[in-house]
């Protein structure tokens, strides 16, 4: 019997699918992690900006704003991180090449790491690669170049942290039991 116009499946077929479904897994938990990023109207928004009336009033701003826009925060100090690094070509593969590492060994894993058949604990996996990450970025040459991002990075978040309102914010239920900050007046 014919079979025109079948598509064959073969053994090499499941692999092909199952690459299909990690890379769909994948870009869900990346566009998942994304989803919990505020937007950035709301975040840049010029009516929110004004001084803080005082220390204790500050310090509750950063806790609330850090809670609320931390994503944005975190992708405002790697976009700092990266564009520091444009002028070490080297040190800009090395952390391309660590942020897929961080990507496949931590963030878009289904199942728990396992090595010589035993079960490596997340808080392992992610203090192993931050040291690894710190030293192969030192190694590299741009040791001045990071320590600077990431000390503009911060000054960047915390000028923000303390000049944007919270009365605005409101955080849900889950950011809350997440080890969000319930919002404070100011």
């Amino acid at each position: 019997m014919t079979t025109y116009g079948t598509i064959p499946t073969s053994s090499g077929g499941t692999t092909t699918t199952t690459n299909i479904e990690y890379l769909s897994r994948a870009k869900h938990r990346i566009q998942t992690g994304l989803g919990t990023r505020r937007p950035w109207k709301e975040m840049l928004n010029l009516a929110s900006i004004n001084f803080p009336h005082n220390i204790s009033d500050s310090y509750s701003r950063i806790k609330t704003n850090t809670a609320y826009f931390r994503m944005n925060y975190a992708i405002i100090v790697l976009i700092i991180l990266f564009l520091s690094l444009l002028w070490h070509p080297i040190s800009l593969i090395v952390f391309v090449v660590l942020m897929a590492a961080w990507l496949f060994l931590y963030f878009l894993r289904d199942e728990p790491l396992m090595i010589f058949h035993r079960v490596v604990d997340d808080r392992v996996v992610m203090t192993v690669l931050f040291v690894v990450t710190v030293v192969l970025l030192l190694l590299t040459g741009a040791t001045v170049n990071i320590l600077v991002a990431m000390l503009i990075g911060l000054v960047v978040v915390v000028v923000h942290a303390v000049l944007r309102r919270t009365d605005d914010l409101f955080l849900d239920e889950d950011g809350v039991e997440a080890g969000g900050y319930l919002v404070a007046s100011s």
